[in-house]
């Protein structure tokens, strides 16, 4: 049986060895603080930044949520990061992607202060990512080197084979495992023969957002598995055909009307891999764990504690 990467229990550990942290920067200064821009109603980031609030209160960390209108201009939007930027107890800015379709997302991303760009996604924090040089990373990425590390997967010598290329996952990801000694190919939807490369993986990381996408040709025997996707199945014949009729997968659908499901085929990956991440419980739980991480780095910097 292959090694499950757990990443609840990953996450749960993060956020114990971040408790005594929060509690001397409030002794000493005052708690971290995190604001959150969530422009618009799209239903799955306002899970999401449910979740980030939750963590927040669990932490000690001050957190408040900004909820422009979804008919925000781009203009009006770079005025409220400035007052952020300009707040000296907010130690972390984090703006909800995507933003609404009128909205110049890069601008805004750009326009957040370095210093307090905790999702690590401002062009000077990926310039610092490329040069090895130390600042915020992006959350997602630097949950998966955190799951590898600890959980003693083996980087250095290692080939690493990244499907995806985005500036979220895909390209950080590929970075920070470069950075660990690692030999990685990135591959996108124009990579010839993409299931050929992939079985010369010792590591693959699934970060190309289509359901079940990498099958069993696609993994060597013994590869540890990182899958990042988080793709909702609402057809239930689909569900049929990715689980292999499993009833207790088909009994799931017909309660909530959708099943998720990540980028690797669950059943080939279970059978073939040496290790691997689980969608739901793998890399998802650490994207919030790496923001709480960021967050108090972020306010240890500013307090002169670091």
């Amino acid at each position: 049986m292959p090694q499950i990467l757990d990443g609840n229990r990953v996450r749960d550990d993060i956020m114990n060895e971040l408790k005594p942290r929060v509690a001397a920067l409030a002794a000493r200064v005052r708690p971290p603080g995190l604001a959150v821009v969530l422009a618009g109603h799209d239903p799955a980031s306002e899970i999401y930044v449910r979740n980030k609030v939750g963590a927040c209160q669990d932490l000690g960390i001050r957190s408040e949520t900004l909820t422009p209108p979804d008919s925000i201009s781009t203009e009006e939007l770079l005025g409220m990061i400035a007052q952020l930027n300009a707040r000296p107890e907010v130690d972390g800015i984090l703006v909800q992607l995507p933003l609404p379709p009128q909205v110049e997302a890069k601008r805004v991303v750009a326009a957040v202060a370095p210093a307090k760009d905790v999702d690590g996604l401002h062009p000077c924090n990926i310039g610092n990512l490329v040069a090895g040089l130390p600042g915020p990373r992006a959350c997602t990425p630097a949950g998966i080197l955190e799951l590898l590390k600890r959980y003693g997967i083996r980087m250095a010598g290692k080939r690493a084979v990244v499907v995806g290329r985005s500036d979220i996952v895909g390209k950080p990801v590929a970075f920070l495992l470069l950075h660990e000694h690692a030999t990685v190919t990135m591959c996108h939807s124009k990579t010839a023969d993409l299931a050929a490369v992939c079985r010369e993986a010792d590591i693959l990381v699934a970060a190309i957002g289509r359901a079940a996408m990498i099958t069993g040709e696609y993994l060597a025997p013994g590869v540890t598995v990182i899958d990042v996707g988080m793709n909702r199945i609402d057809n239930r014949d689909e569900v049929a055909r990715i689980f292999r009729n499993s009833p207790r997968k088909l009994a799931a659908f017909d309660k909530r009307g959708s099943v998720l499901v990540g980028d690797v085929d669950p059943f080939d990956v279970a059978e073939r891999a040496g290790a691997y991440s689980p969608v739901p419980g793998g890399v998802g739980p650490l994207t919030i764990a790496m923001l709480m991480a960021n967050t108090v780095s972020s306010a240890e910097r500013r307090a002169g504690a670091c």
